[in-house]
């Protein structure tokens, strides 16, 4: 049996676009460090689910705006951007719960930015290096198109799907690198696949 790494924190935060492979890695570092992992779309279904479009516009964009196909891939990037912000709050407090009770997780999700993960303290909760953040990024286009289809050959080419990934990639490393929170690619961590 291998022995568990070493953990220099307490939260640590994987976001990244969607297509990057974020859950496959997320599932191996929990693994390895022996933590539990906490899906940040399980939370977007369950604030959906619990509020109304009128309470969250937001989060409820997809089943109410009248022709999402007709949107661009920045306009697309731009409203997830928002349902980032939108939760904020929501996985600020999340995260201020595992620093108070001690209890190690990996968050792991497309939702997750730089912002949150530059704070130095959750709802009162000093982060004092207990959380930390990688945020995943692959700059190829064609990568990003390549794995929706090895992912979801039924649906076909996504070449608007991986255009979207692609430019919250290019904002996500902006804004890591602003906040000094470097993005890295999956090589970087170790991950292979």
């Amino acid at each position: 049996m291998q022995a568990l790494a070493a953990r220099q924190w307490q939260v640590l935060l994987l976001g990244g676009p969607s297509g990057v492979g974020k859950t496959s890695v997320s599932y191996r570092l929990a693994r390895r460090f022996g933590v539990g992992i906490t899906e940040v779309d399980d939370f977007q279904v369950l604030l959906e689910r619990m509020t109304t479009p009128e309470q969250q516009p937001v989060l409820h964009f997809w089943r109410t705006h009248s022709d999402p196909d007709r949107l661009s891939a920045l306009e697309i990037m731009e409203q997830g951007l928002e349902v980032g912000e939108t939760m904020a709050p929501g996985l600020e407090a999340v995260i201020a719960n595992h620093l108070e009770t001690n209890t190690p997780m990996v968050l792991e999700g497309d939702f997750i930015h730089p912002s949150l993960a530059s704070r130095t303290s959750f709802a009162g909760q000093a982060n004092e290096g207990r959380v930390r953040a990688v945020f995943l990024h692959e700059p190829d286009e064609a990568q990003l198109a390549a794995n929706y289809l090895a992912r979801e050959p039924e649906r076909g080419a996504q070449t608007k799907r991986a255009r979207v990934s692609w430019l919250k990639g290019q904002w996500l490393a902006r804004e890591a690198e602003r906040r000094r929170t470097p993005p890295r690619d999956r090589k970087a961590l170790g991950d292979r696949s």
